[in-house]
């Protein structure tokens, strides 16, 4: 594209949407416009002088000149980082082409958030057309900007001809419905180059579903899927479950508030019998009773990939709770860290079960609600965890970076919550019982990023070692 040509556009009226349907270029030029007089100073007679040479900040503050904009400030102190947030701003589609403009050429922006902008479908056209020359973003947000059908197409059209560097696309709560489906069906079923897609909080239903799930046939690339908030329901989840079975990429999907049932869980459980790559799957709100959980229970009796199983807000009893736990005993070579049922109230014969699963599966975590009978008496009381390590290492002349040090085989002082909960079950030195484990494990990752970090600790081990050093060399020079 011929960035004075780009330029030259902003004189254009923006078409609106119910008047032209089709994508317009910002590379086309208006012969009508461009013969008629005016007085506006938007004119310009030779874009290619005026704009030759010109980049960056300069370039951005033309465009908004020419789309009679207010700049962004927070754009122009931000234009040469990697990474800007842009959310909440009230752009319009006039203030994003603006910024589309001064990004054609940028080489420094990596990831870019325009969330909440109401940039509507002239703004997914003019972001659309800068992603064909940008070679630098990799990352974008354009959720609830209200792209509807047309801006679908304009993404869906980029994505299919695999020309942009994105690798993460947000698109989350655009008002896109069945008749965008097939869009995004097409250009992903050939995309491979995006990984990372969230398409939550739209209106695909059973239809769009289908769609969808014959794409995740296909797709050779797609790791990460949010499909939450939308209206798959049966239909939709059994052909995604279909699309899974055959699927050798996808490592995260999330179907929850979809209303996907009993049947769902079916195709879902059928689908993780011959999967084995899926190591995340979110189907919270669904509607899944103990039936479903038994269905989907036959899949995880064989998996050996799934990681983390959330189906929190499900109408689930302790049947079911139990037919979960059940399956992963059954499956010697489950790999599950995670089960999330957290809004059933179980007993204390569940306990003990998930205490027997346990010692053969010592990484796996079942978060329940309350335990029956327990509301009524009063609660066991077990000492803080972090204590109780504490007392073990003092009694041991040792710092908490040596038991730390002791868990991470591979030294990068980032250990798996999964290897740290397994490691914390297997030893017999430190006596914590699984809930103070669980409690431990809080602790060290409160943001429930899957990773104990304990790097913080080697400067004070540092400084410890250089203490004692100092104090042994005065040791020594006394008389």
């Amino acid at each position: 594209m011929n960035l004075f040509g780009f330029m030259a556009d902003q004189n254009e009226e923006i078409p609106k949407i119910s008047e032209s349907p089709e994508p317009v270029s910002l590379a086309d030029a208006s012969a009508e416009k461009a013969t008629q007089g005016s007085d506006s100073d938007l004119e310009v007679e030779d874009p290619e002088k005026t704009f030759v040479g010109i980049t960056g900040i300069e370039l951005y503050l033309e465009a908004c000149r020419l789309m009679e904009v207010v700049p962004v400030s927070h754009f122009i102190q931000n234009l040469a980082k990697p990474y800007i947030n842009l959310n909440h701003r009230g752009l319009g589609p006039r203030g994003v082409k603006a910024i589309a403009i001064a990004l054609v050429s940028n080489a420094t922006i990596t990831h870019l958030e325009l969330e909440d902008n109401c940039i509507l479908a002239e703004g997914a056209i003019s972001i659309a057309e800068m992603l064909r020359e940008n070679s630098s973003l990799q990352e974008l947000n354009i959720s609830n900007n209200h792209l509807d059908t047309i801006g679908a197409a304009a993404i869906a059209g980029l994505l299919l001809d695999n020309v942009s560097y994105l690798h993460a696309l947000q698109l989350s709560g655009n008002n896109f419905g069945d008749e965008a489906a097939p869009f995004f069906a097409e250009a992903l079923m050939g995309n491979y180059k995006v990984k990372e897609l969230d398409l939550s909080h739209n209106e695909f239903s059973e239809k769009g579903g289908q769609l969808l799930g014959q794409m995740l046939a296909t797709n050779a690339t797609l790791q990460i899927l949010d499909l939450s908030w939308n209206h798959l329901r049966m239909k939709g989840t059994v052909a995604l479950g279909a699309g899974l079975r055959g699927n050798a990429a996808l490592k995260i999907l999330n179907l929850s508030w979809n209303g996907i049932g009993n049947e769902g869980a079916l195709a879902l459980g059928a689908a993780l019998k011959i999967n084995n790559i899926l190591v995340h799957l979110d189907i919270s709100n669904n509607q899944i009773n103990n039936e479903g959980a038994k269905k989907l229970c036959r899949g995880l009796e064989v998996n050996e990939k799934l990681k983390i199983l959330k189906m929190a807000n499900n109408p689930l009893t302790m049947e079911g709770a139990t037919a979960l736990v059940t399956s992963i005993s059954k499956n010697p070579n489950s790999m599950m860290e995670e089960i999330n049922i957290s809004n059933v109230l179980v007993n204390e014969t569940f306990i003990k079960l998930l205490d027997l699963v346990c010692q053969t599966h010592p990484e796996l975590d079942v978060i329940y609600d309350k335990v029956e009978g327990c509301i009524t008496k009063v609660p066991r009381l077990y000492p803080s965890p972090m204590k109780v390590i504490q007392n073990y290492l003092k009694e041991h002349n040792l710092q908490l970076w040596d038991f730390f040090r002791n868990i991470d085989k591979d030294g990068n002082m980032k250990i798996p919550v999964a290897t740290f909960r397994r490691a914390m079950m297997q030893q017999s030195s430190i006596p914590l019982a699984r809930v103070q484990i669980r409690e431990l494990v809080r602790r060290l990752d409160p943001n429930q990023t899957g990773i104990v970090d304990y790097s913080h600790l080697k400067e004070q081990k540092s400084a410890q070692n250089s203490v004692e050093g100092e104090t042994e060399k005065k040791k020594k020079e006394e008389p």
